[in-house]
């Protein structure tokens, strides 16, 4: 979780305020130790860094507590809180890390420290400027999300053999317009293509034995993080 150190600047004094001011900051919900759930990282101990604020509001959103908040951090202490923990991984997320644009100088200083770097965004934001040594996981919104009308296809182009393209789903129709936009963009010749369940919506088995029944060239994934602690924040 967020440490001691994460103090609104508003408490310092008129300099220090000043001081904070010019130097890059991030606007920070928690940092906290975990395994990774998701992805091709999955099972990893990583240090996810949660990023405050979201332009979106999907219908299964399950970080809803990351859209208000949360506290100004120098991309310095962050980078510092990361160290303490020894471990390679490390997950930028949010909320939507990419609505604040320092987001993209913390994903840099990372790569440069010689971590392993992955990105969770929402695919609304643009992601052409992303540190090539990052890893994007780019969840394609599918209309039960309520948030369809929000998907960036420009993102596509900007992909990289080792991104990863993750789509949530919570009905058959959502399942139908996966395997369309599959077809339609050819996405599993881009990069990795993992479709996940909402959880408590659609049983995992039925999305699995669909996937089976088509033969998709996707990875199904459920999330281990809430196997293990349930929808527990910092986890």
């Amino acid at each position: 979780m967020v440490s001691a150190a994460a103090t609104s600047v508003a408490d310092g004094s008129p300099d220090e305020r000043d001081e904070a001011a010019a130097t890059p900051r991030l606007r920070t919900t928690e940092i906290f130790h975990s395994l990774q759930g998701e992805a091709d990282s999955i099972g990893w101990p990583t240090v996810f860094v949660r990023l405050t604020g979201c332009p979106l509001r999907c219908t299964w959103c399950d970080t809803s507590y990351s859209f208000h908040g949360g506290a100004w951090r120098t991309i310095d202490s962050i980078i510092d809180e990361v160290a303490s923990q020894r471990v390679r991984h490390v997950c930028v997320t949010g909320g939507e890390p990419l609505a604040q644009k320092r987001c993209l100088q913390l994903l840099a200083r990372l790569c440069d420290a010689g971590y392993e770097v992955s990105l969770e965004t929402s695919g609304a934001l643009d992601v052409s400027a992303v540190d090539a040594r990052v890893r994007k996981v780019v969840d394609l919104k599918a209309p039960g999300s309520g948030e369809v009308a929000r998907n960036l296809w420009s993102n596509l182009e900007h992909l990289l053999p080792h991104d990863q393209i993750k789509i949530v789903i919570a009905n058959r129709g959502d399942y139908d317009w996966a395997v369309a936009r599959l077809r339609e963009h050819a996405l599993d010749g881009r990069c990795q293509v993992l479709f996940s369940p909402v959880h408590g919506a659609l049983a995992p088995r039925e999305l699995a034995q669909w996937i089976l029944d088509d033969h998709l060239p996707v990875r199904f994934q459920m999330q281990l993080h809430k196997l293990l602690w349930g929808d527990v924040p910092g986890h």
